[in-house]
Formats: structure tokens, sequence, C-alpha cells
């Protein structure tokens, strides 16, 4: 069995020493023994780092990361777990996507005063209900200029992830 003391695994791995010390402290990872005052630990450790960072990428909290080993350290990941955080994902990618869209239009328009474009008047108010999504219908434009709608560059967007 290969150890490495915590200085070498946070050069490997890219995590601190101090968060190595928590994520034993929380039960994520677990030293092998010492070496004088260092934490040893087996090399499989930056495999397991590798799935906590993945997971804290994914917005896993730690405590659902802990979930998702078993007692013996090995992985036993909850596929519906798993699902439901792509379900998540999708939802604040379609938020943060008409807010992009709104932006994008809001840079774009021709209108005299934001305040005079019922689309940016409709993001507005989509922003202060908390449904930015609502704000994505298409209107008819004061200054006349057709500026593509967050309907648009949606579809846009969906072709050109290969998705209609």
């Amino acid at each position: 069995m290969q150890t490495l003391d915590i200085g070498e695994v946070a050069r490997r791995s890219g995590v601190s020493a101090s968060a190595l010390r928590y994520y034993e402290e929380k039960g994520l990872i677990a030293s092998v023994g010492r070496s004088g005052l260092r934490r040893l630990f087996d090399a499989g450790v930056l495999e397991r780092l590798a799935l906590i960072a993945l997971g804290q990428s994914a917005g896993f909290s730690l405590a659902e990361i802990a979930q998702m080993f078993a007692p013996d350290g090995r992985p036993r990941i909850d596929r519906q777990a798993l699902t439901a955080k792509a379900d998540e994902l999708d939802r604040t990618l379609r938020r943060l996507a008409a807010v992009r869209d709104g932006l994008r239009h809001a840079a774009a328009c021709r209108a005299p005063s934001h305040m005079e474009c019922p689309t940016f008047r409709r993001i507005l108010r989509a922003a202060t209900n908390g449904t930015v999504d609502a704000a994505k219908r298409r209107p008819s434009h004061p200054a006349g200029k057709v500026v593509p709608g967050a309907n648009e560059i949606g579809r846009r967007v969906r072709q050109s992830a290969g998705r209609k």
C-alpha cells in the first residue's frame, strides 16, 4: 500500500491541506496514520477526492457527497439523486438562459429607452416576481426593429446543441 503525506496529497489533488483536514473531520476521507505530525493517506484518496470535486461541481453538498460512499469507502452512488440533481441543473440552466437572453436583448434593443421596450418591461416584472423564465415571449418592438427574442435565441442554442 502506497501512502502519501498530506502535503503530497494536497499537491497532487489541488485540495488545500486545511480542506483535507476538514474532509477528514467530516468523514469524507480517512488518514491511515501519521509520520511525525503529518497525516498519511492511502494513494486511493486521490480518486476519492476527484469524486468529491466532481460532486461539488455538480452542486452536491458535502453531506450529500458523504452519503454517496459506503462505510468501506467505496462509492455507492444513488442514481435517483443523480437524476434529481440533473433535473435541478436543467431548471437552473433554463433560468440562466432566460437571464442571458434578457441581457442580450437589452444590449441590442433599439427602443429610445429600455423602459419603453415591452420585452425589457416583461423581464423586469419577471425578475420582481422571481419568474424570469416567463419573460421569454417575443413581443412586437416599439422601434420597429426585429431583435431576436428569448424563444428565438433559445431555439438557436438548442439547434446548435443538437436538440430540436
